[in-house]
């Protein structure tokens, strides 16, 4: 069942993702000729990617608080997506010399998305919320 607690442990992570999402992707925007990538990305589309994601976030959120799970699990399994892809910076030149500065705002992205992740696993696997779930009229 969709608790308050469970809400505000949902916001809480929320909140955590944004605001290590918006610090390493200002950062990754900010030092582009620093991070190692895809040519394809370009530091335009760092902020069209972070801005639509987050999106999935805030809908995926307001989706939950209405019950609505399947629709939520699936936009915050995306929102997720922000963090958890972060260490695939790594991927791109293993000689490539990260900051400290870097390497944290990397990998506190990533954990505060598995975090994410793992809170929707918990409630659909575990907690079965969806069982619960409000029937939509159109």
């Amino acid at each position: 069942m969709n608790t308050q607690k469970n809400r505000i442990l949902l916001l809480a992570l929320l909140i955590v993702n944004g605001i290590s999402t918006i610090l390493h992707y200002i950062d990754n925007f900010v030092n582009y000729d620093k991070y190692s990538q895809p040519t394809w990305i370009t530091p335009d589309s760092i902020y069209l990617a972070w801005s639509v994601l987050t999106i999935f976030g805030v809908v995926g959120y307001l989706l939950y608080v209405k019950d609505m799970f399947l629709a939520a699990y699936a936009c915050l399994g995306i929102y997720s997506i922000t963090g958890i892809s972060s260490p695939g910076h790594y991927f791109y030149s293993a000689q490539h010399v990260f900051s400290g500065k870097m390497h944290l705002l990397i990998w506190s992205d990533a954990i505060a998305g598995i975090f994410l992740l793992i809170f929707l696993l918990r409630s659909a696997l575990i907690l079965k919320e969806w069982h619960h779930e409000r029937e939509v009229s159109l």
